[in-house]
């Protein structure tokens, strides 16, 4: 099979493929029925948060990584330990020639706590093959598989090898190094013998059938077999080490320096980096895309620091990366443009706040001058990670060039306070399934149907930003779960006389789950599911207009362009996609044109099932990032025009679509633009808002007959006028200056000008404080009433300035308290706004209080 994405969607448990078995999961729950009972795959995986973090030992050490192939065989209800020990042995040690004295075993030992007996049956299969001596006894962390918290688990007999030298061998025994994180004796495969659910409660259920998992590490299983001593040493990453030789100048020694640490890094990291973003994801500051930015960065840090390049570095690493996995992994060559730009920005983005936090711990780094203030605090150490993306270790390496210590636990303070913050606002807290009917087949009838009969076959209860809701499963449903961009059903469902008030409807995995506030004591019965036709047919002219969109886009603006993301709902669509410069007005219109074009021209959709391959064999598109079954469900608008993969609704022919129109246009992100449209009567409405705004333009100019060359003459008058007013302001404030010059009083032989005065403008005070401190080379304060609104500029001469007096720390701690606002800026010259205009004489007499 075909590697999943290594981005998930419609699993609320995981963000990444952390294991090969993820895709495989709902066939481990018995909630789907798999087409093969054994199954074969490499797996592109991500480790880097959660249970499985591997992170902070990536390039440290020679055998974690973030990205990696997991290599894998599947039994779903068909083989088991038996067969999966022999074959394993036989394909290591027949196939791929390796020494069978090198080879370790481990098998579970049992946990009393857990019930659980020691696992007797690995132990005489392994016997077959192994001496006992090299058969191991592991606890319940190394050898009791685990996905995260809850869910598919159970015992597993890991395979180790000894790399060591003979003469190592000889001295020290290899079962005293298995699982001791010794680098040179590594876990190559795991056998993962699932038999086990984990429910919340933490007790283990039987699944209904036993299976076996078995994870191989592509890179791991390269080294053992090439002879090397670290997996960066193979050629899975000795390309990509030469390249970056070649980027920087500087030398690969394969030691354990801060200089051969980034070599490794950036080798392990831009793969990671370049596959999530062609699967789909792209950086932000949130969930999957901030663990993505997370490793960019963590990459960015290692080569501007320990190999002195200052400019962006990964992104000229994505084609070696594309033209090595092009066999494998095909989507990053096919997208090599796309993903370049989005890390080249990226890195430009984030060189760019290096710099400024490296000023900003400059700043933090002179003010702890005393001998007493040895110690950054934490505050400081948290607003470099916070405000500038400063990985701590950055700042720890900062500070002890300059023989300063960090507030480690007041960084870890501020950093859990946050995380609370976020897990507040995002966790979900799901009880345990009751189940009704241990029937798991779910069908859904929602393409044909919007009302059906059914059963409740298991419900549950949840919690999300403290609020309480419920999770229904049915055996047959209308009911339409979010996925592809189209969001959720929403209606209603008719139980014993009851109506159950349907908000939503999402898919996880594979199980459609409709979400409902309230729920009757009794879920026993017939229940009818009922979908509202209204809702559901503007959902569908909406997606039926994405495709037209789609293929409009591709038409007018080239076939670079691939879909980065969608939303469909009743509204409006929401549409992005490649594209690296701003949609110009004339292909808006063109697009548009084509569009209403196909919607005149009634063209039938046509939906057919075929194989995929079929569907790839006849054109049809398929996303970057979305996991797709062997039948695939093809929707045709006109063979010439858009041919897509898509599991959607939508509509019987494009006339009902009725009028398009593009409603706004943007970027999002490197090299993603975004277009929000709308049809059928939300079009018509757009229209009639428009031509209203149009109509009252025109009546406040007194309906002319040419209503552009009236605005443009209208502008240009006010151009003149705004000129004429600056002249004269200008005139007005170099006279008032003057007069305040005048009337400046001496403080401690300081000349001091302390004045509310008129202006129209903060811009006008600031200049005007700037240009009389320099007259009077002294002290300013001005303050002014501005429409309503109070407005503040401290000025002072450079010879005034020292570590207790400064305009920016006056304004922050003496002003803005004041007038109830903020404010900030230079040493020298620093202003405020507030809401609060009744103290300007307290704000006068506290600056003059410094003097």
């Amino acid at each position: 099979m075909p590697s999943a994405p290594i981005v998930v969607k419609n699993d609320p448990t995981l963000l990444f493929t952390n294991a090969g078995m993820n895709q495989f999961k709902d066939y481990f729950l018995g909630n789907k029925q798999p087409e093969h009972k054994r199954i074969a795959d490499t797996q592109k995986c991500l480790r880097v948060s959660g249970k499985h973090n591997d992170l902070e030992e990536v390039g440290v050490d020679t055998y974690h990584h973030t990205m990696f192939e997991m290599l894998g065989n599947w039994s779903f209800g068909d083989y088991f330990k038996k067969e999966a020990i022999a074959w394993s042995w036989e394909l290591l040690t027949e196939v791929y020639k390796l020494d069978k004295d090198r080879l370790y075993v481990t098998i579970f030992e049992g946990d009393a706590k857990e019930g659980l007996a020691k696992d007797e049956e690995a132990f005489n299969e392994w016997k077959k093959y192994v001496p006992e001596e090299r058969i191991l006894l592991g606890n319940k962390k190394d050898n009791f598989w685990e996905m995260g918290d809850t869910g598919p688990c159970g015992p597993s007999s890991e395979i180790h090898y000894d790399s060591r030298s003979d003469e190592e061998r000889k001295q020290v025994n290899g079962t005293t190094l298995v699982n001791a994180d010794n680098p040179q004796v590594i876990e190559i495969w795991n056998n993962v013998f699932i038999q086990f659910n984990r429910l919340k409660d933490g007790s283990l259920e039987p699944l209904p059938a036993k299976n076996v998992d078995t994870g191989m590490g592509f890179e791991r299983l390269v080294r053992v077999i090439q002879g090397k001593q670290s997996n960066y040493d193979t050629d899975v990453f000795t390309g990509t080490i030469a390249a970056i030789e070649k980027i920087t100048g500087k030398q690969y020694d394969r030691s354990d320096s801060k200089q051969a640490i980034a070599f490794r890094v950036l080798a392990d990291h831009v793969r990671a980096i370049a596959f999530t973003i062609a699967d789909g994801q792209l950086p932000s500051n949130t969930g999957a895309g901030y663990v993505i930015r997370r490793i960019l960065r963590r990459a960015v840090r290692y080569y501007y620091s320990y190999l002195d390049y200052k400019q962006p570095l990964l992104f000229q690493l994505i084609p070696v990366i594309g033209k090595q996995f092009e066999q494998v992994f095909t989507e990053l060559q096919q997208q090599m443009d796309f993903v370049s730009k989005v890390v080249k920005e990226e890195e430009d983005a984030f060189l760019r706040t290096l710099e400024k936090g490296l000023k900003r711990i400059g700043d933090i780094v002179n003010t702890l001058t005393p001998k007493s203030e040895q110690t950054i605090a934490g505050k400081d150490a948290f607003e470099l990670f916070d405000t500038y993306g400063f990985p701590i270790d950055l700042t720890r390496l900062i500070a002890a060039e300059n023989n300063l210590m960090i507030d480690e636990a007041g960084f870890e303070k501020e950093l859990q306070q946050q995380k609370n913050r976020s897990r507040a606002a995002t966790a979900l807290d799901t009880e345990d399934w009751v189940v009704l009917d241990d029937n798991n087949a779910v069908e859904f009838v929602g393409y044909d149907s919007l009302e059906t009969k059914a059963h409740v076959l298991k419900y549950r209860k949840v919690k999300a930003k403290g609020k309480e809701a419920y999770q229904i499963v049915l055996d047959k449903t209308p009911f339409y779960a979010e996925s592809g961009g189209q969001v959720g059903d929403k209606g209603i469902l008719q139980l014993n006389g009851e109506t159950i008030h349907i908000i939503d409807t999402k898919k996880e995995n594979d199980l459609i789950i409709h979400v409902a506030e309230t729920i009757p004591d009794d879920l026993n019965g017939e229940v009818i599911a009922i979908v509202p036709k209204e809702r559901r047919q503007k959902i569908a002219l909406h997606h039926s207009a994405t495709h037209l969109l789609h293929a409009a886009l591709r038409k007018v603006l080239s076939t670079h362009v691939a879909q980065k993301g969608s939303l469909v709902n009743e509204e409006y669509l929401r549409f992005d996609f490649s594209h690296f410069a701003k949609v110009t007005d004339e292909e808006i219109a063109q697009v548009e044109a084509l569009v209403n074009e196909k919607i005149r021209a009634n063209i039938p959709v046509v939906i057919k099932y075929m194989s995929k391959e079929e569907a790839m064999q006849s054109g049809a598109m398929a996303l970057f990032g979305e996991k797709y079954g062997d039948v695939v469900r093809v929707v045709t608008i006109d063979p010439n025009y858009s041919v897509e993969l898509c599991g959607g609704t939508h509509v019987g022919a494009t006339g009902e679509l009725g009028f398009f129109k593009i409603t706004h246009e943007t970027a999002v992100a490197a090299g993603v633009r975004r277009i929000e449209a709308v049809t059928g009567k939300a079009a018509e409405d757009f229209v009639d808002e428009q031509l209203a705004e149009l109509n009252t333009a025109k009546a406040a100019l007194k309906n002319p007959k040419q209503l552009g060359k009236s605005i443009e003459s209208l502008l240009s008058e006010q151009s003149e006028l705004k000129k004429k007013l600056e002249s004269l302001e200008a005139k007005l404030l170099n006279s008032l200056e003057g007069e305040l010059a005048q009337q400046a009083t001496t403080i401690n032989n300081i000349a001091f000008v302390g004045v509310t005065v008129d202006v129209s403008s903060a811009d006008a005070l600031k200049k005007l404080a700037n240009d009389l401190v320099k007259k009077i080379n002294g002290a300013v304060v001005l303050c002014a009433s501005i429409g309503g609104k109070a407005s503040v500029a401290v000025a002072l001469a450079e010879r005034l300035i020292s570590k207790e007096l400064d305009a920016n720390k006056v304004i922050k701690e003496q002003v803005v308290p004041l007038i109830k606002g903020g404010g900030g800026g230079q040493k020298t010259l620093a202003t405020a706004g507030g809401q609060d205009s009744s103290n300007f004489q307290q704000v006068i007499d506290k600056v003059k209080g410094f003097l």
